[in-house]
């Protein structure tokens, strides 16, 4: 499952990214974005610009740790069984921005290692999402999106069974497009090359969602949730 990631690149990187899209000064960069939050997606409904939604749920429900745990990704082997999923997949896709994701290596029992998954120079990318769109108890209009999982390659596996949609450029456009069939879009839904990525160990301060500065995406010694090192990572 992925809980975190981030969005560290500055507004001049993602308008060089993503050319002709308008990056507006509601972006703000994220070093350790998590579920609930308010975050940056591009929708087939606007791949123009950026659109803010909410990651899984909308914070008033995301004490329900039940449901947030099941909004926040989506299975790719599960897009064709669930009708919630298969019409998403139809009609409400979106590319996620980020540069990073975050997993956490678990050593023993109850200790877990931090480690953030990069790509080659640690540019921004974008993973492969779902949005929802619906009515809260207040009949306020709520935005929602989930990130699409697959297997994890060789780098990621040694630290998680699954990782996000990673796509490759290519393919942004065609993800967004209303012509793509669903046998297409399926195609597209691959694990990233470990070639083409890196991977390290952080500070494990980013268990906290609360917290959510430069120092999170910084290399740091392996060490659990506890303060205590250890050598595997």
């Amino acid at each position: 499952m992925i809980q975190r990631y981030s969005i560290s690149a500055s507004k001049q990187e993602l308008v060089e990214r993503f050319k002709g899209l308008e990056v507006t000064d509601s972006y703000s960069q994220r070093y350790n974005a998590a579920p609930s939050q308010l975050l940056p997606v591009i929708t087939n409904e606007n791949p123009e610009g950026f659109s803010f939604f909410y990651w899984g749920t909308a914070p008033k429900w995301s004490r329900n740790k039940t449901i947030s745990r099941k909004l926040i990704n989506a299975e790719k082997e599960e897009l064709t069984e669930k009708p919630t999923y298969r019409k998403a997949l139809k009609s409400n896709r979106c590319l996620i921005p980020a540069d990073g994701f975050y997993s956490w290596k678990t050593i023993g029992k109850k200790s877990r290692i931090p480690h953030r998954i990069i790509l080659d120079q640690a540019k921004p990318f974008t993973m492969a999402g779902l949005w929802e769109e619906y009515q809260d108890d207040n009949d306020q209009v709520v935005h929602t999106f989930s990130i699409i999982t697959v297997a994890a390659n060789d780098l990621v596996k040694p630290v998680s069974e699954r990782m996000p949609v990673i796509l490759d450029e290519k393919y942004e456009k065609e993800w967004l497009s209303p012509e793509s069939s669903t046998d297409v879009l399926l195609t597209m839904l691959q694990p990233f090359p470990s070639d083409q990525m890196g991977i390290y160990t952080v500070s494990p301060m980013i268990d906290s969602h609360n917290l959510d500065s430069p120092t999170m995406v910084k290399p740091a010694p392996p060490v659990d949730q506890f303060g205590n090192f250890t050598l595997f990572n």
